[in-house]
Formats: C-alpha cells, structure tokens, sequence
C-alpha cells in the first residue's frame, strides 16, 4: 500500500516535474496580473491590511500583505513572516494565518515568494531552495526596520513547502528567534528522492536526463517550457482518486481556496523547476537552529507527516511536535477549527521576548 501511495504521490501536479512543450502566452500573464483583488478568507474588523514590497538579497522585489492589530497602541509589537503553501500565493493560506496572528498582537507579513505572484523575477513560476529561504530572510529585513516592530521579537511561521524553507531560514538567520512549521514538506527530499524515499537510482538518473535534455529545448526557444496543469477541476473528480489528491482539488480549485495567481489553482512550474532541489538539502543544518525553539504542526492522517516527524528528529532541543487528531494535510491551510492558533500564539509570545 506504501509503495501505491507513494507512485500516486509522485504524479500530483503540485510537484509535477515532468517535461512539456506547453507555456504561458503572454496573454495569459497579463490576464494573472490584471487579477481583480481576491482572498479567500475575510479580514478581520480587528486588523488593518496594507500592501508593501521589498527586495531580497538578490534585488528580486518580493510583494505581501502587512497586518497589524487596530488597538496596537504605541508600544513595538512582535512580528512574524509567514508565507506557504507551496504553489500558493498571500491571498490564501499565509494571509490566512497573518490575519489569526494580527488578532493576536503581532505584526505579520504574508508574502508571495520570487517568482510567483505579485513578486518580481523571471522567469515566472520558479522555485529555488536557496532564494526561497532568501525570501524569508528579506521578510525579516522589512519587519526588523519598521519603528512598530521589535526587531528582538521576530519569528517564522511556514506553511506546507514553506515550512522547509522556514527551518532552513532560520537555521542561517539568527535573528530569527522562533519558528512554526504546519504540514511541512521537505522539498528538495521529495524531489530528489520522491515519497517516502522511493525514487530509485535509475529513475532519478533518468528524471535528471529529461531535465536536462528540456535545458537544450529551452535554451533553443530562448524561454522556458512549463509543465502541464496535473490537478483536475472539482468536477472532474471521481471520487477514486487518493484523498490528498481530493484535498488539494477541493482546496485549490474551488471557492474555498481558488486564486487565479495561484500555481496551484490557475498555472504550472517551469518543466525544469526540479533542478536546484535535486542536490540542495534544505535542512542540512536544522541541528543549528537550536537553542532557539522549533514548534511542529502535522495531521494525524496527513500524506506528509513523516516529513515532520522526520524534520522533529533531526533537530536539537528545544523543540516540540504536534500531531493534530483526524486532520489532513490541507486541514492545516485554511481550517480556523483545526488549525492550533492558541498555541501558535502562546508558543510565539512565549519565545518572542
């Protein structure tokens, strides 16, 4: 049953990996910008939302959304950078989680990553182990030099794939003084290794071959390729898929978490997105956030939980891994009943100081 999930695993969307001559017309780019403002969730009477922009370590201009409590006084606030799903923009899930914190006492910052949503970069559509981790260094740059925050009180919070590049930021970035991970995806393992380790050594030296012979065809066509769109619309659902594959759709392709920016919901990674996570582990050094405290999220039931109960073993004390009875993977984006926002909120304030 393990190796059946794991094959089926393999051909989700969300990571789809494989080489297409398909691309995005520029049509189809300037309809994504042109996007009418949209969240999936409403903001709080409790909390303000503005815009803002700032750029990382390798000048990318990174977009998010900064939230901040209405009755926060005169007194510096602490602050987190959030940001997640991978394939999801701050429209979703992270502005989500921004909104619950800001309620909360903090100010946030939900950002989209490089090369994706309202953030710079080209091409469109990229991921990258080490400008993704970069992206959350930069979101604490914003916060640290903003006169409401204490630059003393800053954390992570990371959602699915970003919950990697959380730990790995704040393995390197001290200043970071506290990180939160839920559903945490480990995405250079996955990708080099597949679910539960179970890419062979001929199927990997095989992958890397398509990738690097799509490198040619791109370089030929002077822009990239990008792979097909592998989630299907809600109602084209069966009901015999496996119940991550369903989760995903009933988040990503319905209202309840539909973005037209989202890579998941509306478009594709390049066709040769695999290549940096193929031999860059992000969470070589996750022994080294230590003695600064870690907080664990997973489901019970969760496709991914072995990534973090995996990520829990390899880092040193003080941490802590929290299994959440009866939930999914996808429980975890958006499902304010089910999320743990309490303890969020007293494990941040509690190391926040």
């Amino acid at each position: 049953m393990r190796k059946i999930l794991a094959m089926a695993l393999l051909s989700v969307a969300i990571l789809t990996q494989a080489c297409s001559e398909n691309k995005q017309t520029t049509k189809e780019k300037e309809e994504m910008k042109q996007t009418e403002e949209h969240y999936t969730f409403e903001l709080s009477d409790k909390v303000t939302r503005e815009k803002v922009t700032f750029k990382n370590r390798y000048g990318i201009t990174l977009t998010g959304d900064l939230y901040l409590p209405k009755d926060r006084g005169t007194e510096q606030l602490p602050a987190l950078a959030i940001s997640g799903p991978y394939g999801a923009v701050k429209e979703q899930s992270s502005g989500l989680y921004a909104n619950q914190f800001a309620q909360r006492g903090f100010a946030v910052v939900a950002f989209d990553p490089s090369f994706t949503g309202e953030s710079g970069g080209e091409p469109r559509n990229v991921a990258s182990p080490d400008i993704n981790t970069e992206d959350f260094s930069a979101a604490i740059d914003f916060l640290g030099i903003q006169p409401f925050v204490d630059r003393e009180k800053v954390g992570i919070m990371g959602i699915c794939g970003f919950g990697g590049m959380g730990l790995n930021a704040a393995a390197v970035d001290t200043r970071v003084k506290a990180v939160a991970v839920a559903s945490m995806y480990d995405m250079s393992r996955v990708t080099a290794k597949g679910y539960f380790d179970s890419m062979t050594a001929e199927q990997r030296s095989q992958m890397l071959e398509q990738l690097c012979e799509q490198r040619w065809k791109d370089a030929e066509n002077g822009e990239p390729a990008y792979g097909p769109a592998g989630l299907p619309e809600a109602d084209q659902l069966t009901g015999e898929e496996p119940e991550f594959v369903q989760g995903y759709v009933n988040y990503y392709k319905t209202e309840r978490g539909f973005h037209p920016r989202s890579i998941n919901s509306n478009g594709s990674w390049t066709a040769t997105n695999a290549l940096s996570f193929m031999n860059m582990p992000l969470l070589t050094y996750i022994n080294e956030i230590s003695p600064r405290p870690i907080l664990i999220i997973a489901g019970e039931n969760a496709h991914s939980r072995y990534f973090s109960e995996d990520a829990y073993k390899a880092a040193n004390e003080p941490k802590e891994l929290m299994i959440i009875p009866g939930a999914v993977h996808t429980d975890l984006y958006d499902k304010v009943d089910v999320i743990p926002f309490e303890k969020l909120e007293s494990f941040f304030k509690e190391n926040l100081k």
